[in-house]
């Protein structure tokens, strides 16, 4: 068995700590995944000791598991998973605004050291020089395991009613901040949109569309799949459905915003020829490299320069932005919420939630539940 201390955890003494579960992973190496004894942690003077509940599982983790991407922390080989967080509060420190059995999130993101000035005003997720760290991801230890801890200025209270989709807030997030974006760009004239067209019913996708229907907006989702769960999360949504082509949907709908959720090239493309005037797309997938488009790059500059459109990324959120999401999950049909996970996998066989061999058309999201026995 791997040491418990080249996880990632401060140096303990082995004959005096405790072990627990964890989803680990050594980032580089394919295959590595594993369900790994790991030492307790041992909470800071400003943390929160938390009883992990869930983690979602998105294809950022995918990435992480096929050796693609992810950094263990420094000095150390393995990565503790998960950034996807939903856990109860176990343990505070004194005068903390938590108390013992809240139900918590862990912000995803933390500032670069020197720091750059976006991340020395609390704008982390716009960071400029790219030495931030991210918990599960690059360079800090997740929150895969049945215990973790969480700075208090990095911890997101919610309501005892979302204890089942806790764990989609930092998605959620994600859109929020993706959103903001979007008004931020239409305010710089007069802004006043009535469709979005969302491409990708997955999570991001769905998520993306919920926020478009509290907005009171015409709400449109594009994907491919014609059975399943997904076309009826978007019709129980109040939203509208869509199979065809990017060009046929788009052209005809000629939305006001279009959130692209795939990062498929020719999605990203059509989109940008396809909106109305003045019209905002905000890509929120990341298109995979070494695949070649051929595109009217002409035609696509004299549409957004002639109409006034905007293109933006967006990527991580920030703290207001967890807020944001918070309160956007509250307002949402919790039972709706519930059918997004569309797979619920225990610690001990999390690693089955990385096997895409079977029909797993249509899931949606797959979580592991950590609470369960050990």
């Amino acid at each position: 068995m791997t040491k418990p201390i080249q996880i990632g955890y401060p140096e303990v003494d082995d004959h005096q700590s405790l072990l627990m579960r964890a989803l680990t992973v050594i980032p580089g190496k394919p295959g590595s995944v594993a369900v790994s004894d790991v030492p307790d942690p041992s909470p800071q003077a400003d943390e929160l000791l938390v009883e992990g509940i869930a983690l979602g599982i998105c294809g950022t983790d995918k990435e992480i598991v096929a050796g693609e991407y992810g950094s263990a922390p420094s000095g150390f080989d393995q990565l503790i998973l998960g950034h996807e967080s939903l856990g109860r509060v176990k343990q505070t420190p004194d005068d903390s605004r938590f108390t013992v059995g809240d139900l918590v999130v862990g912000v995803v993101r933390r500032p670069d050291p020197v720091p750059c000035g976006a991340c020395a005003r609390g704008e982390f997720d716009m960071c400029r020089n790219g030495r931030y760290t991210e918990r599960g991801i690059k360079g800090l230890p997740g929150y895969g395991s049945q215990l973790w801890c969480v700075s208090i200025d990095y911890a997101v209270r919610l309501t005892p009613s979302l204890e089942r989709v806790g764990m989609l807030l930092e998605p959620t997030s994600v859109l929020a901040k993706a959103w903001e974006q979007i008004d931020r760009i239409g305010n710089r004239s007069w802004f006043d949109p009535q469709k979005v067209l969302v491409t990708g019913a997955g999570p991001i996708g769905l998520l993306a569309a919920l926020i478009g229907v509290q907005r009171g907006l015409q709400t449109h989702v594009l994907d491919q799949v014609t059975e399943g769960v997904k076309p009826d999360l978007v019709k129980d949504l109040g939203a509208t459905y869509h199979t065809d082509d990017i060009d046929t949907v788009a052209g005809k709908l000629q939305p006001d915003v279009v959130i692209e959720a795939t990062g498929a090239k020719s999605l990203v493309f059509g989109a940008l020829a396809n909106t109305a005037g003045y019209g905002i797309t905000c890509l929120t997938g990341v298109s995979p490299e070494g695949r070649h488009l051929t595109v009217d790059a002409g035609a696509i500059n004299r549409e957004i320069v002639l109409e006034n459109d905007a293109v933006v990324g967006s990527v991580n959120a920030n703290l207001r932005h967890y807020q944001s999401a918070a309160e956007a999950l509250e307002r949402a049909d919790s039972a709706w919420l519930e059918r997004l996970i569309t797979r619920r996998v225990p610690l001990e066989q999390a690693t089955e939630a990385f096997d895409d061999s079977g029909d797993v058309e249509g899931d949606v999201k797959v979580v592991i539940d950590l609470d369960g026995p050990a």
